[in-house]
């Protein structure tokens, strides 16, 4: 069946597969050559028999296996249909009801959100990842459900099956769309597809006990845990700590001393706890800034104080809850004034505004974006800053939870204006820039061969908006390249991208985040604090 032949009706028809993508998206220059891309994995044998291969040939949730039994399955189609009931229920959905539906009961089908979606366009407009019909096939098992497949059913929209097919490739297609939310911006009716993706996956995860491992046992258990999503014990946090201090010196020939459960200070500093162990060198840039700046601010060792992950936020919003409820008790107990929120896009929207409908009044902590802060501290030259250490071309990828969805703009380009010579735009950028392809987990969900959709599909929008911004030095290897990237699953997403089209290695294109750049642009810091610039320096000399 052609991908653009499609619909909601096929979702319980049987077949080995039900799409393929085959007309992916163009890439502009240097990738517009046979060659320069990985083709797609075989998928193997195994993976099809006991999980959900047959939409389109991938598996993200590695959960979401194949009943072995005719019981199985009932049960599971039993659980599936209850959970659908309680969206539709004030009880048991009132944070996320009225929106929920007003998008479900409103849609005109106009196809506007269609046009907006990377991952639409990236697969060549496959019609599965039209915004549009995941929540068609969720409306027409709602309508079946209800009216028990009754001629009055068929006529209002419920002319689906109700079988494990159906549910089992809902289940799969729910993980097919990052939560970016750009349909919801550009629809003229002001719905939100993203919301009924993300209602699907609660009916799994809350209702089914079904959610991705590297979502739910990998990030939010292990967080609740041992107070990170990363695994990391408070002793093993203060080690790194410690290692951290090391680096900097030995990096700027500066000693810093990082305050950790200071009693009573101004700012407690949360990190994406990732950044630790995958990019030590932000929290390190970070420490610079707060100490150079002379604030008043601590970090916490605490369990889950010092990781702002909220992956709840994502399919769960039980585990949603106790994640924000414990990040504000480790805060409450230091008794810190605010709470500012570093690199992580998803931890803004988790900590930011949906902590607001769980904590308030005293109970509360004043919570902020670290963008305006930086901002404020580089307008009032609180630093001496020498861009031209930041003379090379420097483009800005636009978190989607920072900036569309908190609309934070505006500092993040002030301060690439004041650092980088060189800064250029993405287009589009704002608030109408294209998802990194990581968004609502998927730049930590490597299961199966679900990496090789990420790259090529949910990430390849990103992958264009890069080579475009570069085009005038991208095949010229001798100038260093950067992607600023202000959030951890961001840069989580563009790394795997560089690595997998090998840009890097071929083109010189480098990401990192922002107070990186800044750092790198102080007079006092002898050395460059960007590592590739230290490794050309090296080779200089």
């Amino acid at each position: 069946m052609s991908a653009k032949n499609i619909k909601p009706q096929d979702m319980g028809k049987p077949s080995e597969q039900l799409c393929k993508i085959e007309n992916l998206m163009p890439l502009p220059a240097p990738y517009d050559k046979p060659g320069m891309e990985p083709d797609f994995k075989e998928i193997k044998e195994d993976w099809k028999k006991n999980y959900c291969a047959t939409l389109d040939g991938f598996v993200a949730n590695d959960a979401l296996k194949r009943p072995e039994t005719k019981e199985e399955e009932e049960e599971m189609i039993k659980k599936f249909l209850n959970g659908m009931e309680k969206l539709f229920l004030e009880d048991t959905n009132r944070g996320m009801l009225q929106p929920f539906m007003l998008s479900f009961e409103y849609c005109a089908k106009c196809n506007t959100c269609s046009e907006a979606c990377h991952v639409f366009k990236s697969s060549g407009e496959a019609e599965i990842y039209r915004p549009i019909f995941r929540s068609e096939v969720l409306r027409k098992l709602y309508k079946k459900h209800k009216q028990g497949g009754s001629l009055v059913s068929r006529f209002v929209g419920g002319d689906i099956d109700i079988n494990i097919e159906t549910i089992m490739r809902l289940g799969e297609l729910a993980y097919r769309c990052n939560l970016c939310r750009r349909c919801a911006q550009t629809c003229p009716l002001g719905l939100d597809n993203g919301i009924l993706a993300r209602e699907i996956r609660k009916i799994f995860s809350m209702e089914m006990g079904i959610a991705p491992k590297p979502l739910h046992e990998s990030g939010t258990i292990k967080q609740l845990t041992t107070g990170s999503s990363t695994g990391i014990t408070k002793e093993a946090f203060l080690d790194m700590i410690e290692f951290m201090e090391e680096d900097i010196y030995e990096m700027t020939g500066k000693k810093y001393k990082v305050p950790v459960d200071k009693k009573g200070a101004d700012i407690l500093l949360i990190h994406n706890a990732g950044e630790y162990m995958a990019w030590p060198e932000n929290p390190a840039a970070f420490t610079i800034i707060m100490e150079e700046a002379g604030l008043d601010w601590t970090l916490s060792s605490e369990m889950i104080g010092y990781d702002n992950v909220n992956y709840g936020i994502f399919y769960d919003d039980v585990q949603g809850r106790k994640i924000g409820a414990a990040q504000l008790k480790a805060a409450k107990e230091l008794g810190v004034r605010r709470i500012v929120i570093a690199e992580c896009g998803h931890a803004h929207k988790a900590s930011m505004v949906s902590q607001d409908r769980i904590m308030t009044g005293e109970d509360n902590i004043p919570r902020e974006s670290f963008l305006p802060l930086l901002e404020g501290l580089i307008k009032k030259k609180v630093f001496k800053l020498d861009p031209s250490r930041n003379n090379f071309p420097v483009t800005l990828h636009d978190p989607c939870n920072i900036v569309r969805m908190m609309g934070i703009v505006k500092p993040q380009r002030e301060i690439l204006k004041a650092i980088a010579p060189q800064f250029r735009e993405m287009t589009p950028h704002g608030v109408n820039n294209y998802c990194c392809g990581g968004g609502s987990g998927f730049a930590i969900m490597n299961s199966f061969n679900f990496t090789d959709f990420r790259n090529k599909v949910s990430s390849r929008m990103k992958f264009k908006q890069i080579l475009d911004a570069f085009q005038d030095t991208i095949e010229d290897a001798e100038i260093p390249k950067y992607v600023c990237a202000p959030c951890s699953n961001c840069k989580g997403a563009i790394r795997d991208i560089l690595e997998f089209y090998q840009a890097t290695a071929k083109f010189n294109v480098h990401y990192g985040g922002l107070v990186e750049l800044v750092v790198n642009a102080m007079v006092d810091i002898e050395k460059p604090f960007l590592e590739f610039l230290r490794d050309e320096e090296d080779m200089m000399f």
